[in-house]
């Protein structure tokens, strides 16, 4: 019996191996058709089937790099949208604003946010005309895309208020009071990519810890990390992805609040006789992070690259570590469809 677990044990490492090879190869070879040799190499080739195919390949990742090279250099883009509606404001004008999220290698759909400006002129200005508010977005729920719009967009003081009616008043306090009312459309669209790709990166890392102790995994190896792990499952407790539960096999529970910076700011562990202090003090005595944290828990030993994930968030591109080559062209198909964008409130 020993000798057979051995031999599947050998038999899923070298299957393993291989689909890592095989993700290697189709690496190297996205690369080398992209070089000015490969492609000297295929024009100086005869006409021949193979040429034909190997030139339609090329073609094909040529369009692909340059579309991943522009989705990870334009994060963010605007565009123009016109609303059917006949009824629509601002002779149905719209403004949409396109955010490109990379996670796991892979571009996942973008999120749009259309804006519009419904707000009429008044008190013999045409400042609030130029007000936005937004219409519709694509974004989930968990983002406070509200709270970021009172903040960046606040609308217009009302019609009436103050100088715009000419009842008097001081204007030069009006006019202090426009001035903190304006509106930054280009701070609320960074600041809501930012917490776009911190929720998507707080999902990755949960998932990433229960991949770690075989929680997410149907292979072998998976199935006996779980078995010989003290976990029972690790899982999101909110909308936000930013409170983890961790629950053990000994009954044992605990809930761990992740900040914006990647911190643990709250961890709280309780057993059978309630709150274990010790437990909590045991797992917060390597440090604060969430990595360092999930190093004591057991089985997790090491994290993947997103649990480094706030340092990675800025919006700079400076900052942005992103390699390009690590998308492989026959793994991620990436098409860009044309037509209306689906509205969502």
């Amino acid at each position: 019996m020993s000798s057979d677990a051995g031999l599947d044990d050998e038999i899923t490492s070298l299957k393993a191996r291989v689909e890592s090879l095989k993700g290697q190869v189709r690496l190297q070879a996205s690369a080398l058709l992209t070089t000015e040799t490969t492609r000297q190499a295929i024009g100086a080739e005869r006409n021949s089937p193979t040429k034909q195919a190997l030139q339609i390949r090329v073609d094909e990742q040529q369009a692909h790099n340059q579309q991943c090279l522009y989705r990870a250099c334009a994060g963010i883009t605007t565009f123009r949208v016109r609303d059917p509606d006949p009824n629509a404001v601002d002779g149905g004008n719209v403004l949409g604003v396109r955010i490109e999220v990379m996670t796991r290698s892979k571009f996942v759909r973008p999120y749009y946010v259309l804006l519009n400006r419904p707000y009429p002129a008044g008190g013999g200005t045409e400042q609030r005309r130029r007000f936005l508010r937004v219409h519709r977005h694509t974004v989930p729920p968990c983002i406070p895309v509200g709270g970021l719009a009172a903040r960046y967009l606040p609308a217009p003081r009302p019609l009436g208020d103050g100088a715009d009616d000419g009842s008097g008043g001081d204007v030069s306090a009006v006019a202090q009071k426009r001035k903190e009312k304006q509106q930054d459309l280009s701070r609320f669209v960074r600041c809501l990519r930012r917490e776009i790709l911190r929720y998507h990166n707080r999902v990755a890392v949960i998932a990433d810890l229960r991949r770690a102790v075989g929680l997410d995994g149907r292979k072998r190896d998976a199935r006996e990390l779980a078995g010989r792990s003290s976990l029972l499952g690790i899982s999101a407790a909110d909308a936000e992805a930013k409170q983890v539960r961790i629950d053990w096999k000994d009954g044992r529970s605990g809930r761990l609040v992740i900040g914006d910076d990647g911190d643990v700011v709250k961890l709280v562990v309780f057993g059978e006789q309630g709150r274990d202090r010790e437990m909590t003090r045991e797992l917060l005595s390597g440090g604060s992070r969430l990595e360092d944290v999930a190093r004591k828990l057991g089985s997790v030993t090491t994290l993947p690259h997103h649990s480094h994930f706030i340092r990675n968030t800025d919006d700079s591109l400076k900052r942005q570590h992103i390699d390009i080559r690590s998308i492989i062209f026959s793994d991620a198909k990436l098409t860009v469809k044309s037509g209306l964008v689906p509205l969502m409130n």
